[in-house]
């Protein structure tokens, strides 16, 4: 069995316990409406398998693959429901009055049928095997059930930036996997930057061969503080590798959405080929402060992060060039949007630039801004002729909307709100809301090093991607909801799953499912936990969660009772009371605990939670005083 599969069925197994009584059963994200029934299927080694449509058959095969994990058996393949027999049907007939990825599930004493077209019945299938507890004297047994489902958004997506740390084939499928797992169907595929270019150029190889290449590495949080590492760092993806990893996600339902900055963040192809600067001569202006290996001559591919002033020069040259890389990107991609970036452009450059300052008189431009509104516009001309869409980040607002652009808000929701109300698609993506996954995951000194910020998966739940100032009519122009993973500290594979994961969970729920149906306890409590008990079992790093409860309210001023519960199925929470951090050595939690702090003291709990497979939560401090309580990590 190939390795990408064997994670799509790690992934699904369950562990041993049924969430019959979870009003989701267990299911991420939640679906639109579940009707029980009385009943269950028995599903053992007598069933057999139908499904008779063609396109159909790798689903099929997904779920078949992960009975054979889950029961140990694998179904028969029929044609038709034998007599007498119990039967798993995958069909797409009469799918077509269903809503775009929509799916039914139908589960009664003799029959399993899932109903849905290409990717509707593909995600059937997941929640199906969400479904699924382990077996139990060689069965497996599911509840009799009414699943009717639909998504939310037709637009859900994670990003991954591959410009600052380059990631391996192997670990984009796995990523692509984890997002099939959870019904996003969107990678926004962040390939080129200041700090390397990662696509294969074939016309202009000094792409990959000088700008995939930066000579160092800054240690620690910007500027640099610890140097740099001195090491040459460098990767890249060749065509044919991206014309595999697309074909990958097709099979999962997720479209590819390539990203090429412009016109800022450029400082690697400007090193590649200098006249695309508007100071071809000038040395890339490196502050006499800031870490560097090797030269600082010549245009350099920057070895630390943040924004930079070099970006592209508006001559024929370089548009010609940008389409020539967009013609090598469309046949690559097939995906109807194309990511030009149009973020933190710095105009330094073209303000000083005679030439730029010419162009921008002739062209009867505004300013800058009216510059960089032209350089967008140009651009999503030609990508419009060759068929295909234009997404930006919010600046692309700046100085007037290309006609048919597509805004990815990100400095909060004004750019998202601004651009909907001018009838123009939408993808909310906004940091202030949690969706920089790149983010920490809590205010503990337990964190690894991030670039700030705070985003919980709570909070990333929390957050509905409509705008409430928008009309009725404005808020069709929200096309969906994204997280970003942006990688300056983000090194290794590991850690890109740990910012990912639980927040990818609560992303797939505000993605997917309806306002009104989404719950937080229920989420939280109820499912997530056994859903990073699966995850627990892989190789596959997540954080782990804090315990879960808050304090009640003092008794007579000076007594509480702290309740608290286990985020992983499984996990053990221990905690102190004697300011010492604890561990598997402390007090293990096993029933509510009473404190009494009288009247000018404090007491303070320490709590920490180990999951079964000895990862740890960070150490939550709480301090109790006389009548308040005080969550000093979280």
């Amino acid at each position: 069995m190939k390795k990408s599969l064997l994670l799509f069925v790690a992934l699904a197994c369950t562990v041993n316990i049924f969430a019959q009584n979870d009003v989701n059963l267990g299911i991420i994200p939640a679906p639109l409406n579940i009707v029980k029934k009385e009943g269950r299927f028995v599903l053992d080694k007598t069933v057999a398998i139908i499904s008779n449509e063609p396109e159909n058959a790798k689903t099929a095969d997904l779920l078949n693959a992960f009975i054979v994990s889950r029961g140990g058996f694998a179904l028969r393949e029929a044609k038709s429901v034998p007599t007498g027999q119990k039967a798993i049907i995958l069909t797409s007939k009469n799918a077509g009055s269903l809503a775009k990825e929509g799916y039914t599930i139908q589960i009664s004493a003799n029959q399993i049928k899932l109903s849905g077209t290409g990717a509707g019945l593909f995600y059937a299938t997941q929640s199906l095997m969400q479904m699924m507890p382990e077996k139990k004297q060689d069965k497996i047994i599911l509840p009799a059930v009414v699943i009717n489902d639909e998504p939310r958004f037709k637009y859900r997506g994670t990003h991954l930036d591959v410009a600052r740390h380059f990631f391996p084939v192997s670990f984009v499928k796995k990523y692509i996997d984890l997002l099939a797992t959870y019904k996003l169907n969107t990678f926004h595929w962040h390939l080129t930057d200041d700090q390397g270019w990662r696509i294969e150029i074939k016309k202009y190889p000094k792409l990959t061969s000088v700008g995939g290449s930066r000579n160092g590495t800054i240690v620690g949080n910007y500027p640099g503080t610890g140097g740099t590492d001195n090491e040459i760092y460098k990767g890249y993806y060749t065509q044919e590798e991206i014309k595999q990893v697309v074909a990958y996600a097709a099979s999962k339902y997720i479209n590819v959405v390539p990203e090429i900055e412009m016109p800022g963040h450029a400082s690697a192809a400007i090193a590649a080929y200098p006249e695309l600067s508007c100071f071809p001569e000038r040395d890339t202006f490196i502050n006499e402060k800031t870490p560097w290996s090797g030269s600082r001559k010549g245009k350099q591919v920057q070895q630390t992060w943040g924004v930079f002033d070099d970006v592209f020069v508006p001559t024929e040259n370089t548009f010609k060039f940008l389409q020539d890389v967009i013609d090598e990107v469309l046949p690559l991609f097939p995906s109807k949007y194309i990511h030009i970036g149009g973020d933190e452009c710095p105009k330094t450059y073209w303000k000083e630039s005679a030439f730029c300052q010419q162009f921008i008189k002739d062209n009867n431009l505004k300013d800058e801004h009216g510059l960089q509104s032209y350089f967008i516009q140009r651009m999503e001309k030609y990508i419009n002729e060759k068929g295909r869409s234009i997404i930006g980040w919010d600046e692309i607002l700046e100085g007037g909307l290309a006609p048919n652009a597509t805004v990815m808000s990100w400095r909060g929701e004004a750019g998202g709100i601004e651009a909907a109300k001018q009838s123009h698609d939408v993808i909310m993506t906004p940091g202030s809301a949690g969706l920089y996954f790149d983010h920490k995951q809590s205010s503990s000194a337990d964190e690894p090093l991030t670039i700030g910020g705070l985003s919980s998966y709570a909070k990333v739940y929390a957050y509905d991607p409509v705008p409430k100032e928008l009309s009725a009519d404005q808020q069709k122009y929200i096309l969906g909801v994204q997280a970003n993973i942006w990688t300056e500290y983000i090194e290794t594979p590991a850690k890109a799953e740990f910012m990912l994961l639980p927040r990818l969970l609560s992303l797939s729920e505000i993605a997917w499912t309806k306002l009104s149906n989404k719950d937080f306890k229920n989420f939280s409590e109820e499912r997530a936990p056994l859903h990073l008990a699966r995850l627990d079992k892989t190789a596959t790093n997540y954080w782990v969660p804090t315990a879960i409860g808050q304090p009640d309210k003092p008794q007579s001023g000076e007594n509480f009772t702290i309740e608290l519960k286990a985020p992983i199925l499984g996990a053990k929470i221990f905690y102190t009371l004697d300011n010492y951090r604890p561990s598997e050595n402390a007090t293990e939690y096993t029933l509510p605990i009473k404190i009494n702090v009288p009247k000018g003291q404090k007491k303070i709990l320490k709590t920490i939670v180990i999951a079964p497979s000895g990862r740890r939560s960070v150490v939550v401090e709480t301090v109790y005083t006389n009548g308040a309580v005080e969550v000093k990590t979280r």
